[in-house]
């Protein structure tokens, strides 16, 4: 069998050495994540176009709902390619069918998020899950140590790929709306339940670095956001002084959301299933949060404008609050462990003053931007005090 997958280019997908040297992101991985910036970009931009049309509880559930299907899928192939990465022409081949899906999904964000209509958005995501049933029945084929693991995997994914289908041709009015979560908690489950059998040998390394990269990739759309508010001042010439501030405030709160997720490594942290589901889910609120800035942002570009049809309250706290969640999660997740209680009792009195600051009249992402320097500086801080200590150790 060796012999004839090396005579037509395949390798044997077998678990990779979780103690493996310069385990870095491949270049398929990081093509791969480009393409779910165009769905977290459409998600991300409706959003603010709902918000700012006074359609705030719908936009927001919307966006959670789109925004889940993005990360579920960019996760499980995230962890997948962690622990079975061949690079070979049929991974590569099934890579790319599922970035496909990802741009058919991104084709139905709009008309998922405004009419609540989940149809290309869901053969779209189905389209990705089953290149994934692919990958795992054949990691069950190739690597008998985790067979079981792996045939889990392809049974319980394609089994919720079925139902997602057919609640899309069965099922109709509230029914349906009230489905999706049911189906959402079956993809959970189906991780945890597959695990059971056997961990698979994801690399805590590449892990901690895959998130990040996508981490970064999110900030990009918050920085397009603040380059939008420059290019609005300069092109209307009105509100120029408030757009300026609202557009160097961006560039602060993006670079302190850069600075305070990557302040303590997390690599050392994923040591088992519990800590690393425990990671990987809760990672969809920093990231849907992370996400979410951008259209923040954009909203209170529309609101000093007067193209936002919301009171000043809201338009602020469609950006405070992305951002006091961001840094609550950040905490609770990345940094508690790892950073002295002075500076956990800053970071998350920080959060609740950012949260609050979108009802302020004016200036409220001033108060985002100054608030999130004073937890960077908080961490740094902490971090030359505790520099010392290890260097003595």
């Amino acid at each position: 069998m060796p012999d004839l997958l090396t005579r037509v280019g395949l390798r044997r997908m077998v678990s990779r050495d979780r103690g493996e040297d310069h385990r870095v992101a491949s270049p398929l991985e990081l093509l791969f994540d480009l393409v779910f910036v165009v769905a977290v970009s459409q998600a991300s931009s409706n959003l603010h176009h709902l918000i700012s049309g006074d359609h705030v509880g719908q936009g927001v559930l919307a966006y959670l709902m789109v925004f889940f299907a993005v990360w579920w899928a960019w996760m499980n192939f995230t962890w997948f390619a962690s622990a079975f990465d061949t690079d070979d022409w049929l991974y590569r081949l099934l890579t790319v069918v599922q970035m496909g899906g990802v741009l058919v999904l991104a084709a139905g964000v709009h008309s998922a998020m405004v009419d609540f209509d989940f149809l290309v958005v869901t053969w779209g995501y189905v389209i990705m899950r089953l290149a994934m049933v692919a990958q795992w029945v054949r990691a069950a084929i190739s690597d008998p140590a985790k067979r079981g693991s792996a045939m889990r995997f392809a049974i319980g994914i394609a089994i919720v790929q079925v139902l997602w289908v057919a609640r899309l041709y069965l099922i109709d009015g509230t029914p349906q709306f009230w489905t999706f979560f049911v189906l959402a908690a079956a993809e959970l489950a189906v991780p945890v339940w597959a695990e059971r059998q056997g961990r698979t040998q994801w690399h805590p390394h590449h892990i901690a670095e895959r998130y990040g990269l996508f981490t970064l990739l999110l900030l990009g759309e918050s920085l397009l956001a603040s380059a939008n508010a420059i290019f609005d001042a300069l092109g209307e010439g009105e509100h120029v002084g408030e757009l300026l501030w609202l557009a160097v405030s961006g560039i602060v709160i993006t670079a302190a959301i850069w600075w305070i997720y990557f302040a303590r490594e997390q690599h050392g942290t994923l040591t088992s299933s519990r800590r690393a589901f425990t990671f990987g889910y809760l990672h969809y609120v920093i990231f849907a949060a992370v996400g979410a800035v951008s259209a923040g942002v954009e909203v209170e570009i529309d609101n000093l404008t007067g193209a936002a049809a919301v009171p000043d309250a809201v338009a602020g706290l469609a950006l405070t609050l992305p951002i006091a969640v961001f840094l609550f999660f950040a905490w609770l997740l990345l940094l508690r462990h790892h950073v002295a209680p002075w500076v956990s009792a800053v970071t998350v009195a920080a959060a609740v003053l950012i949260a609050a600051s979108g009802i302020l009249p004016t200036g409220e992402f001033l108060v985002a931007a100054v608030l999130l320097a004073v937890v960077v500086v908080a961490l740094e801080v902490d971090a030359a005090r505790s520099r010392p200590r290890r260097l003595a150790l």
